[in-house]
């Protein structure tokens, strides 16, 4: 399930289970692989941080529990937003330049793509 969505099966599960502190820290390899979205990465580390579970990035090496620790997580999340934004922008310019070539419409009522010839 890709990162971008707020609410993910296994993810509400892991919640509902950290909730209960069945276990003491959430492990992960990258923090982006988390969530990509900089608010919903705080709000959920947040979370944790409130039933008491520790979080930890393999691959970033960070401490949540120091204040750099926090700074860091903030700037590569970020930059992990970011990111996701550039490729959503640049998957809907290839769709309309597709969209374009093919004379096809957009998809939004009395609109059509022009051809740029």
């Amino acid at each position: 399930m890709t990162g971008s969505k707020d609410s993910r099966p296994a993810l509400n599960r892991l919640m509902a289970d950290a909730s209960q502190r069945k276990f003491d820290s959430v492990l992960v390899w990258k923090i982006d692989r988390w969530g990509r979205s900089l608010k919903h990465l705080v709000t959920s580390l947040a979370e944790l941080d409130a039933y008491g579970v520790a979080f930890v990035s393999l691959r970033d090496s960070l401490d949540l529990s120091t204040p750099s620790g926090r700074l860091m997580m903030h700037l590569l999340a970020a930059m992990a937003e970011f990111e996701r934004s550039l490729i959503q922008e640049r998957v809907r310019a290839r769709d309309c330049a597709t969209l374009g070539r093919r004379g096809k419409s957009s998809g939004v009522p009395g609109r059509r793509w022009m051809n740029p010839k």
